[in-house]
């Protein structure tokens, strides 16, 4: 019964632990995370887990980052943004993306949708500041080969 009792409670916590954060977390994020909670949770363990959640409908996986699989506890229907440079995993606003996209794919083609996953890749905010800065010095001092 106490090995039950650990589980559950190891069940929770992860669970929890995607709850608490936007930043859509690798199976090693949640562990590490979690280390303060439970220092003796396996990477087996947090692996495990997220895969009955995600065939539970509790979470969904955001697809592959930089070659490792990223989760969100959110499951309502929304867009994704992936930073092509620091792997940053962005919801993005509704209004961003109409959200009825599935719903003119099935009045066009006569489909029927049951769900859609959108995702973005580019330049984040910071990369995309750091590239432009980058790209400034770049230019500077090219010009003063001239």
């Amino acid at each position: 019964m106490e090995a039950a009792a650990k589980q559950f409670k190891k069940r929770n916590a992860i669970l929890s632990c995607l709850r608490s954060t936007v930043l859509h977390p690798s199976a090693e994020m949640v562990r590490d995370m979690m280390r303060a909670e439970c220092p003796d949770i396996s990477l087996a363990t947090v692996y495990r887990n997220l895969s009955l959640f995600k065939s539970q409908g509790l979470i969904q996986s955001v697809g592959t980052v930089n070659g490792v699989e990223r989760f969100d506890a959110d499951t309502r229907p929304h867009v994704h943004f992936i930073c092509t440079a620091c792997g940053a995993v962005i919801d993005l606003p509704d209004t961003a993306v109409p959200l009825s996209l599935g719903q003119a794919a099935e009045e066009c083609t006569g489909i029927q949708v049951h769900s859609c996953q959108l995702t973005f890749t580019g330049l984040c905010r910071g990369c995309k500041r750091k590239k432009e800065q980058d790209d400034d010095v770049t230019v500077r001092k090219s010009g003063d080969l001239y």
